[in-house]
């Protein structure tokens, strides 16, 4: 993780006094694992470059770490990429810039705008390029985002998020830290930290003067506290002024997925039906009686539960289930009213979603005669005796979540240890992409690849034939003619006594 701050022009030295930084020193310290350097690399009458230079030890990540046997822990970025975790290290190496304090000679420099480049990275932000721009522009910078070059020649490091900014503007180095300070979190959506209402008192603080007037108030102010009980206690001096401070998501989640869209149409649309977890498949009407000449909106995540359902309550064998990425838990725990279910296996590697899916499940139980899930924490990648020749195994908007590359190891995983009776399995159809007006080449930045109808049905055939099962391929949600259904359902059934 860096940091590069340049100020060009008249005076260009001063900046090494607002650091209280000595040019010919060398900063170096360690904090909770980390190394923090700070050094000039330019050093001249109209030209000064001091870099601030992060590195993480990787023994020091996972030594007594809460998360070291979580199996998406050897994945996880936070701890190399620009975040609120970098942000501890700018406050206390740049501490007495941020906060203006500076020798009294050096004083007039605080308030002195210089011509600075700040160039800052990587960065792994959910937001586009696009909404970058417009959380920086308004603060009068130029704004330019570079990529990294690789050497990786799979699909997957073309859709990285991971990128660098370059700012340029005449600031004074106070303010132009301050808006990192508020803005580099928010961009990240991270904190590695416990949040309270310290969290407000920050952004009163480093966000006095410009934060209210922002165009993008209500999305930072959201990414920043994130929970709704600390949102809601935001004085009205820190509140956009220009505009009504809403109450919904609208806004902060069209934006965070790189919408184009103005503040002010998407204000208009508050009332229309929100996208399930952040999914960017479109609510369908479906065709039922109408209730007051209203028709209830159904969600595309919604439909795929209904059908599932109703796929499993006709199977003549459906004791034992295992949900496969469940997630949290939301289709689990509808299957705990289907009648003959004995058990129920939520399986998901994440562990932040699991303990969702266990308060979901907790809050189920308390129903009569209803059976629980029972959670456990797994893997495609992790053989797992439990889950072997269960009645019913379900792959709900998971393959497509896979490289490509492995399928066929996780298939025979699937098929040819665990077998169970049935396989139900769904995935996005691309070729109903378009429908939707997408940009992006898939519907989530996690997806390795989605399928065409003629491959998903050619995988599939595959797999029934290599491992002895029938298979019918089918469609949920709104079909359109020559483009098909938006999902992709498999149903997998075993032909008993030709198996493996």
């Amino acid at each position: 993780m860096q940091l590069a701050i340049k100020a060009s022009g008249e005076g260009a030295k001063a900046l090494s006094f607002l650091l209280a930084k000595n040019p010919q020193n060398l900063y170096d310290r360690t904090e909770k694992g980390y190394r923090v350097r700070l050094t000039y690399t330019v050093f001249a009458a109209t030209e000064v470059e001091v870099v601030l230079f992060v590195t993480p030890d990787p023994v020091e990540l996972v030594k007594n770490s809460p998360d070291a046997f979580k199996i998406t822990q050897y994945i996880n970025d936070r701890e190399f990429v620009v975040s609120s975790l970098f942000c501890s290290y700018v406050r206390s190496a740049l501490g007495t810039a941020l906060n203006g304090r500076t020798l009294e000679e050096y004083l007039p420099w605080v308030n002195h705008p210089f011509k600075l480049n700040l160039c800052f990275g990587p960065l792994a932000s959910d937001m586009s390029d696009s909404v970058v721009r417009r959380l920086f522009e308004p603060l009068a910078y130029d704004v330019n985002i570079e990529y990294g070059q690789t050497g990786y020649q799979f699909k997957l490091k073309d859709k990285s998020s991971a990128r660098f900014l370059n700012l340029q503007g005449e600031v004074t180095l106070q303010n132009a830290l301050k808006h990192l300070y508020v803005l580099i979190p928010a961009l990240d959506n991270y904190k590695h930290y416990f949040m309270d209402e310290r969290e407000i008192e920050k952004l009163q603080r480093y966000g006095e003067g410009w934060l209210a007037e922002h165009p993008l108030n209500e999305v930072i102010i959201k990414r920043s506290l994130r929970f709704r009980e600390l949102i809601d206690k935001v004085p009205p001096e820190l509140k956009s002024k220009t505009s009504e401070y809403f109450n919904s998501d609208t806004i902060y989640e069209t934006l965070a997925q790189g919408s184009n869209e103005s503040v002010e149409s998407l204000q208009e649309q508050e009332q229309e039906p929100q996208r399930e977890e952040q999914n960017p498949e479109i609510s369908w009407k479906p065709e039922e009686p109408q209730i007051n000449d209203a028709k209830p909106v159904v969600t595309l995540n919604e439909q795929r539960y209904q059908a599932i359902v109703k796929i499993i309550e006709r199977l003549p064998s459906k004791e034992t289930i295992v949900d496969f990425g469940a997630g949290e838990g939301k289709l689990s725990v509808r299957l705990g009213n289907i009648p003959q279910v004995q058990e129920i296996l939520a399986v998901e590697p994440t562990e932040k979603l699991l303990l969702r899916a266990i308060k979901r499940f907790a809050q189920a139980s308390l129903q009569d005669g209803y059976v629980s899930p029972i959670p456990l924490w797994g893997s495609f990648y992790y053989y797992d005796e439990r889950m072997r020749n269960k009645d019913v195994m379900i792959l709900g908007e998971v393959i497509e979540h896979i490289d490509e590359y492995r399928l066929p190891r996780v298939m025979e995983t699937i098929f040819g240890s665990y077998q169970p009776k049935t396989l139900i399995m769904t995935t996005p159809n691309v070729e109903y992409n378009r429908i939707y007006e997408m940009q992006e080449e898939v519907r989530h930045k996690d997806h390795r690849f989605e399928w065409t109808r003629a491959e998903f049905a050619q995988w599939s055939n595959k797999w029934a034939s290599q491992y002895y099962y029938m298979v019918d391929i089918d469609g949920i949600g709104l079909e359109v003619e020559g483009v098909g259904h938006p999902t992709q359902i498999a149903i997998f059934t075993r032909q008993v006594g030709l198996e493996k």
